[in-house]
């Protein structure tokens, strides 16, 4: 019973050590991977943006001609 409370007792303390070591190890970003970084992103924005204004495109006069126009 006691092996049970102290195994649900050590999972805050696991989990707040293994946290702690993950922040120490991480850096931050150096100039060139940051710009890199942003580049993927924005090519990321530019084309889910292009992929949504042409399904947007074709979806109006689909839609129009489905609906009767009105």
């Amino acid at each position: 019973m006691s092996d049970t409370f102290q195994d649900l007792a050590d999972i805050p303390k696991d989990f707040l050590r293994d946290g702690t070591q993950f922040v120490r190890r991480c850096t931050k970003p150096d100039k060139r991977e940051f710009i890199k970084i942003s580049q993927a992103v924005g090519m990321g924005f530019l084309i889910m943006g292009a992929i949504g204004y042409f399904i947007k495109l074709i979806h109006i006069p689909v839609n129009n001609i489905l609906v009767g126009g009105a």
